[in-house]
């Protein structure tokens, strides 16, 4: 073999190899992706031919394909919808669009995706019809229906979730829509449906449990502050602070009071424990410029502020940010100022703490399930990380126990229930009020932290509050999950 036709061979051998390894990389690692591309309309047309799977909680299709006598071929029907559209949200083949589950979980549901390589194998072999998998979700559907029937006619969210694995209980949103209308094959009356939506000023498309426009926590977050000066070792639940009826805020003529106007209790300090059963604003806010905004934010982050997740629904990143001056990390210091949160964060914080100080990864489907009923792939609980000792958990608890036993957050009292539960209620300039309540059940043993957001006032502009309306919805959800 001359010099040139081994240098020729060498070099079709590498083309041959970055061949193989480019078609290998398309067909086996990027397969998944390129197949629920939004402009793949191979795999999309494909699609129609398969019935979709369901979408299940606790063994009941929350939503299903019908056949339809169109070039869809089926037709997506959605049971109880307005009260599980922001879990499912809708699937729509005439207008190739997804929301929700069905957009998160497309691969599996409509039967497009690698896991779905052997049912295809399967398929050709028998000559049955395709279908796709079907998603169970770890919802509890009393708990659901509570925390929507709660809600009624005011704008918020609720997001109840297992402390112990993460496992979302609930995930409401009101107000919301009837899914069923955005799943029509009539693509004109779906567009219509959808510009009104959109026109809609309380703005029903918003998943407020995990989006939207994020809102000020208020005195919820003062559980935060005081996790990160019981954590920072300098700091016990029988610490004082000044008590004024008065704070002026550092470096500003600005000046801050209490909700009710006078001192946090008759003395002239006050322990950050007793601050926390009243919700005090004035001594958290002393102590939130004594810790700083680097001690708090580095627990906020620890809880997981700052960082968007799936559950696999994608959540807007609550927000605690860099380099606030005194006078901003004062207002942090009672959940105001530039500090948002979701209602899914919220938990979160309800459920580390109540969790001895670790933080799971929120979830909100346990498994894939075969057309045979077997689990094609199952869904594990896995540690977001710890956020803090478990002493520094029990500290926290205390304070939140005794807010709803004779505090400021009594409207969660369960008889024969220990409740742990803060409320807050952020105010927003002139504008009413945003009510709060987050908390877990029963306090020794948890089973269900929730978190609640109404938003303009609950109707009540400025004068509703977060114990008196946030806080009996969230009691309604708690007793759901309890079977109470």
């Amino acid at each position: 073999m001359t010099k040139e036709l081994r240098r020729l061979s060498i070099l079709m051998l590498f083309m041959f190899i970055a061949l193989f390894a480019a078609t290998s990389w398309i067909q086996v690692v990027e397969a998944d992706s390129l197949a629920q591309n939004s402009h793949n309309k191979r795999t999309r047309l494909d699609s129609y031919e398969i019935q979709r799977g369901s979408i299940i909680v606790d063994g009941v299709a929350i939503a299903n394909s019908v056949p339809a006598d169109d070039q869809y071929q089926f037709q997506r029907v959605y049971a109880d919808a307005p009260i599980w559209e922001p879990v499912t949200g809708y699937f729509n083949p005439a207008l190739g669009s997804t929301t929700g589950i069905e957009q998160a979980m497309n691969a599996d549901l409509s039967g497009t995706g690698s896991n779905a390589f052997f049912a295809e194998v399967e398929r050709i072999l028998s000559g049955q019809p395709q279908r796709g998998f079907s998603v169970e979700l770890t919802l509890n559907t009393a708990a659901q229906r509570a925390a929507y029937e709660a809600l009624g006619d005011l704008k918020g969210a609720v997001v109840a979730m297992d402390p112990k694995t993460g496992r979302i209980l609930a995930m409401a949103s009101t107000p919301g829509f009837d899914t069923n209308l955005m799943a029509t094959h009539d693509a004109d009356a779906a567009n219509a449906t959808y510009d009104q939506l959109v026109a809609d000023p309380n703005k029903p498309l918003s998943n407020r449990a995990i989006g939207g426009d994020l809102n000020p926590p208020g005195s919820t977050f003062k559980v935060v502050v005081a996790a990160a000066a019981y954590a920072s070792g300098n700091w016990t639940p029988d610490s004082t602070l000044p008590n004024p009826a008065l704070y002026t805020l550092p470096g500003s003529s600005n000046r801050v009071s209490n909700a009710w106007g006078g001192t946090c209790g008759p003395g002239e300090t006050v322990t950050i424990a007793e601050a926390i059963r009243l919700s005090c604003n004035i001594p958290m806010a002393e102590l939130a410029v004594e810790l700083g905004d680097d001690a708090i934010r580095e627990m906020s982050e620890k809880l997981g502020f700052n960082q968007s997740f799936e559950t696999p629904l994608k959540s807007t990143p609550s927000s605690y940010p860099r380099a606030l001056d005194d006078a901003q990390t004062a207002l942090t210091g009672f959940g105001q100022g530039q500090v948002t949160a979701t209602p899914l964060q919220m938990a979160m914080v309800s459920a580390g703490i109540a969790n001895d100080g670790v933080v799971m990864n929120p979830q909100m489907v346990d498994s894939v399930i075969g057309n045979d009923l077997s689990v094609i792939r199952a869904f594990q609980e896995s540690e977001f990380g710890r956020a803090m000792e478990a002493g520094v958990a029990n500290d926290v608890t205390s304070a939140m126990v005794a807010s709803v036993a004779t505090g400021a957050a009594q409207g969660a009292r369960i008889d024969g229930i220990d409740v742990a539960g803060k409320t807050g209620t952020a105010e927003n300039g002139n504008r009413p009020h945003t009510l709060w309540f987050t908390g877990f059940a029963p306090a020794d043993d948890p089973a269900v932290a929730v978190a609640v957001v109404v938003e303009d006032g609950g109707g009540q502009g400025q004068s509703g509050s977060g114990d008196t309306i946030a806080a009996p919805i969230a009691k309604k959800v708690i007793e759901a999950v309890l079977g109470r």
